[in-house]
């Protein structure tokens, strides 16, 4: 079923789409700095030009701007992996290109992978999973183009498997970092590529 806010978006003027945009920016920057919990009507009304009401006339819940906050930044991670990708020509540089991309999005900021699980719990114990699904499946994809070029077989299951080791390797390097190197290896194991392909360095 969607929400009110969904089903209006059609409806919406550009001068009340940019206050929506403004709402979620102010969201993202609110859950960046102080966490998920912290992110309430008035603590985004407070790091936005709107105020707390103008917050719940275009959103139903706060959860909703959660889920788009969150999906922005994801976005922006995707964005940030395809840069990394797309300064290489040969499919398996590409790829480690963005693998390593990856990791250190979350390795230059160690919270983040707090604040993903933290999102992950918050969504599960709701029973919402169907946004971060879509988030999944986004990288998922991104994975699956990636192994596809280089080629591997079964690209599906690959970029599956990986997916779900790179969530493993999240929490991992949030305890004991471990350099990339050591790490690729691994993840040529992970993906069945070439061994003389894991031992490149991009």
């Amino acid at each position: 079923m969607e929400s009110s806010s969904e089903g209006q978006a059609r409806r919406w003027s550009p001068n009340q789409r940019a206050k929506q945009e403004q709402i979620i920016e102010a969201a993202r920057e609110v859950i960046t700095r102080d966490g998920l919990a912290a992110c309430t009507a008035r603590a985004v009304a407070d790091a936005s030009p709107l105020t707390k009401s103008a917050i719940h006339y275009y959103f139903d819940d706060m959860d909703e701007i959660v889920d788009l906050a969150m999906a922005r930044h994801m976005s922006g991670c995707l964005d940030r992996i395809g840069d990394a990708a797309n300064r290489h020509e040969r499919p398996v540089d590409r790829f480690w290109a963005a693998v390593r991309t990856y990791l250190e999005i979350f390795a230059e900021r160690p919270n983040a992978a707090l604040l993903w699980f933290s999102y992950w719990v918050d969504v599960g114990q709701k029973g919402r999973l169907e946004p971060i699904d879509r988030m999944h499946q986004a990288m998922i994809g991104v994975l699956h183009d990636l192994l596809a070029d280089v080629p591997v077989d079964d690209p599906p299951a690959r970029a599956h498997a990986l997916f779900s080791y790179l969530l493993g390797t999240l929490t991992q390097q949030a305890v004991r970092p471990v350099p990339f190197s050591e790490l690729m290896p691994e993840i040529a194991t992970v993906c069945r590529l070439d061994s003389a392909d894991s031992s490149r360095t991009v």
